[in-house]
């Protein structure tokens, strides 16, 4: 059976991309064909022109749950990528101690992933991807498990983080307003076999106000603007 059909889009250098879809349309399917751990039977992904045929070990992929390793350290943690590339010692521990910074956890280095928070254990995640500078983030729904509140402190920090380094993203999500808050773009999927419904254009200025939505200008009509697309592609009691 076929998962994703015909879907045909561009991410540009920079630019924060949004993936919304109905429960179960291949939103996940499609973040494993960027990163090369599933290859499509037909048509092809491609990475800075050129075809992902193998993992794509430029890219940076953060996964719904934080999974770090619960017998390293937080600071270890950050630093396997580089660890594993062969970066030396005293260029890890200035790169960690400036990925921490960056999200928020200076401090915490030695600090056990249970003894870290949930969103501390996601912004630990986060900073793990990010330190070895990959030029694409893939994001899988990573804010779904959390709280309310610790959801919308994780959505400002991201804006914060993807502004200060100028990072590609693209997160997948099933919310609507988490995509709109967040991204430049958002692709909407159709229900299985996935088809690309719209990419709209989200035009709302930077920085942007995650904790009070509709006090960003045009947030409404950007809003209204996906939910037209997606709301054709639920049926009765299937709203995620």
């Amino acid at each position: 059976m076929r998962v994703l059909d015909e879907i045909s889009f561009e991410v540009n250098r920079g630019e924060f991309v949004a993936v919304i879809g109905p429960s179960g349309c291949g939103k996940s399917t499609l973040l494993q064909m960027a990163t090369g751990l599933l290859i499509p039977t037909r048509g092809a992904v491609r990475h800075r022109g050129q075809k992902v045929t193998s993992i794509n070990t430029k890219v940076g992929f953060v996964p719904q749950q934080a999974q770090l390793f619960p017998w390293k350290t937080l600071g270890q943690n950050v630093e396997l990528p580089l660890l594993l590339r062969g970066v030396a010692a005293a260029e890890r521990s200035a790169r960690v101690s400036t990925a921490l910074e960056l999200v928020g956890l200076k401090g915490f280095e030695r600090h056990y992933p249970s003894q870290l928070s949930g969103g501390m254990q996601k912004r630990g995640s986060i900073a793990r991807t990010m330190i070895y500078r990959p030029d694409i983030v893939l994001m899988d729904e990573p804010f779904g498990a959390l709280d309310a509140q610790t959801r919308m402190v994780m959505q400002s920090d991201l804006q914060k983080l993807s502004l200060e380094v100028g990072a590609t993203v693209v997160f997948v999500t099933h919310d609507i307003t988490e995509a709109v808050l967040l991204a430049d773009h958002v692709v909407v999927l159709s229900q299985r076999p996935s088809k690309l419904l719209a990419n709209v254009r989200i035009n709302l200025r930077r920085p942007r106000n995650m904790f009070e939505p509709v006090r960003n200008p045009g947030f409404d009509a950007a809003y209204n603007a996906v939910w037209t697309e997606f709301r054709s592609q639920l049926d009765a009691g299937q709203v995620h």
